[in-house]
């Protein structure tokens, strides 16, 4: 099964109650009436897709209607049009080093995923032929720094770490080192999990960036949020958070498959523009890949065969 049809046959399973929702809105009259748009509007809000791209799919929908009427207006294809270019405008390409490795800083809350994504991505473009490595720098937790070794084993990605309880900083600080030193193209770097209302984890994460970047300026040349796809909009908060504080450069949605709330993905990025790069919709090494916005608004809208 491809990518493409895995996040289809997720979206299906949890939110096919979206489409079906609309068209039986829509079979039900003839035009768009105030009644009709009331509902339909609360749908899409009950989906997270956030007020603006809700409104901005009722506007395209009412003047498509009043012009092509029911027959000639499909409102799920409509929907399907405007998500895909609210997402579009974005590029979801992980920025390059000018030269040598491209070191890219993966953060976020506990839970989210960061050390599962760390590897994944490791292993997404070590399988392209780009070398990549991983540096345990969630330095707090043991158990990270013992999870992301054994991804590194399985995956065949090198990993750089420290004693348990080092200064993460300082475990970046040679991760790059060795990186370089063995002519790596990729540098994933693995943060501790931290509260954005903490303000001094928020610190610590600034000063580990502060490092990276007198090691090696330009770096790092990413800096991707990983975000829960089940907490829905509660994930919007963290992204503005985050982004106040480090700037990031892109987000990477996971759990995807275990969720309905996969609209907050088009009103995350259209209120912070900051692009989804990368989704994930299984535990496997494979399930990870890169962001589409026509796959992921098809799939958003998809109904079960």
């Amino acid at each position: 099964m491809g990518f493409f049809d895995k996040l289809k046959k997720v979206f299906t399973e949890k939110t096919a109650s979206l489409a079906q929702e609309v068209k039986r809105i829509i079979t039900r009259s003839p035009k768009l009436t105030a009644s009709s748009l009331e509902e339909l509007e609360r749908a899409l809000l009950g989906s997270d897709l956030g007020f603006a791209t809700t409104q901005q799919i009722l506007k395209a929908a009412r003047n498509a209607f009043e012009t092509q009427g029911r027959a000639g207006a499909d409102f799920v294809e409509i929907a399907t049009r405007e998500v895909e270019a609210a997402l579009a405008e974005a590029d979801p390409t992980l920025r390059r080093a000018p030269s040598g490795v491209t070191v890219v800083s993966i953060v976020g809350v506990n839970g989210t995923g960061k050390t599962t994504t760390s590897a994944k991505l490791a292993h997404l473009f070590q399988q392209q032929g780009q070398p990549a490595m991983l540096a345990a720098c969630d330095t707090f937790r043991a158990a990270a720094i013992e999870q992301l070794k054994l991804w590194g084993a399985r995956l065949n990605v090198p990993v750089i770490a420290g004693a348990n309880e080092a200064d993460p900083a300082s475990v970046a600080h040679d991760a790059i080192t060795a990186a370089q030193a063995r002519g790596m193209q990729w540098l994933f770097i693995d943060t501790a999990g931290r509260l954005h209302t903490k303000n001094n984890l928020m610190a610590e994460l600034q000063k580990v960036h502060r490092v990276i970047e007198k090691k090696y300026p330009g770096a790092p040349h990413e800096v991707l949020l990983v975000l829960d796809g089940s907490t829905g909009m509660n994930a919007l908060n963290q992204a503005r958070e985050f982004h106040k504080a480090v700037k990031l450069t892109g987000l990477v949605i996971t759990k995807l498959d275990g969720t309905s709330k996969g609209g907050a993905v088009v009103a995350i990025q259209r209120e912070l523009g900051i692009p989804v790069k990368f989704i994930g919709v299984g535990e496997q090494p494979e399930d990870l890949n890169a962001f589409n916005a026509r796959d992921f608004a098809e799939a958003l809208f998809a109904t079960k065969e």
